[in-house]
């Protein structure tokens, strides 16, 4: 069977959680591995991924240490999409917009 893993980065902009992991994670960037598998037979190149995973990094106490969590690709999206929504909702209502005006005179 031949296998293959992709590397790619992915950033927060505000801490986040993930299904099944009781931690709340810092914003910060993220590696994400994916690792694909080749489907036999076909007339050309194919793979099918087998499994994804978020690097994260260990804090405090657990300094120096990385865990690979393993996520959907569903997950992950969420997870990006509920980021940018909170993102794109702040500067939305930034404290510019809801200063009050000054007195002219």
């Amino acid at each position: 069977m031949n296998t293959r893993s992709t590397r790619s980065t992915v950033r927060f902009s505000k801490p986040f959680t993930l299904p099944e992991y009781p931690d709340e994670l810092p914003a910060g960037s993220y590696e994400v591995l994916v690792e694909e598998e080749l489907l036999e037979g076909l007339s050309f190149a194919a793979y099918r991924r087998t499994a994804t995973f978020l690097t994260v990094r260990g804090r405090g106490a657990h300094a120096g240490r990385t865990e690979l969590r393993e996520i959907s690709e569903d997950e992950l999206n969420e997870a990006l999409s509920r980021d940018q929504a909170a993102t794109e909702n702040k500067k939305n209502h930034s404290d510019a917009a809801l200063s009050p005006q000054e007195d002219l005179k």
